[in-house]
């Protein structure tokens, strides 16, 4: 067996795309049982996703994050709005030179002739949402005051860099599956 080999036992790599929703929920709880008995230590996953539904996001987050899987995160291309969530649950996060982050407050449309009832209902559901996702930023990242007070009011953008200096990155670093080796997708 080569020292490569020996290296990487127990990795695997795997691409994961699209909207965050209830059908990427079911993509990654098969991946996960696939693994599992595939014996994986360690699964490195390429994101790349504008972004969905909140509680799907932070389903995946906590999910993710509390296997007795090593999960590797990367961004090679674009994690916005709840994908950031999704990508936080990497033990270890890392994310091309040109790619960018973008994480945002949660917004819904009322109704036409939505009553005061109903978009009181949709205002606490966002609330909470909101309440949920920045938790789980706040116990990751390590925002400037400045870019707290863009993302209050609007699309917080990050590059590559300024993801490593808040910490959202451990490094700007590819990801690139050693040769030889199956990327799966997700």
């Amino acid at each position: 067996m080569s020292q490569e080999q020996t290296t990487y036992d127990g990795h695997a790599w795997f691409t994961l795309s699209g909207d965050v929703n209830s059908d990427m929920v079911r993509r990654v709880f098969d991946a996960v049982a696939d693994m599992t008995e595939d014996r994986i230590s360690t699964a490195h996953i390429l994101i790349q996703s504008n972004g969905g539904y909140v509680s799907d996001g932070i389903c995946l987050y906590n999910y993710l994050s509390k296997l007795p899987i090593k999960i590797v995160t990367y961004n090679a291309g674009a994690v916005a709005s709840i994908a950031v969530i999704l990508f936080l649950a990497g033990a270890e996060r890392y994310a091309s030179e040109t790619a960018r982050f973008m994480v945002h407050k949660s917004h819904a449309s009322a109704p036409h002739g939505a009553r005061p009832d109903a978009l009181r209902i949709i205002v606490e559901g966002l609330q909470a949402d909101d309440a949920r996702t920045e938790q789980i930023l706040r116990s990751h990242v390590e925002l400037s005051e400045e870019n707290w007070r863009t993302h209050e009011y609007s699309d917080l953008h990050l590059t590559a860099v300024e993801a490593l200096k808040v910490g959202l990155v451990r490094e700007v670093a590819d990801f690139e599956p050693p040769a030889g080796h199956r990327v799966t997708n997700i």
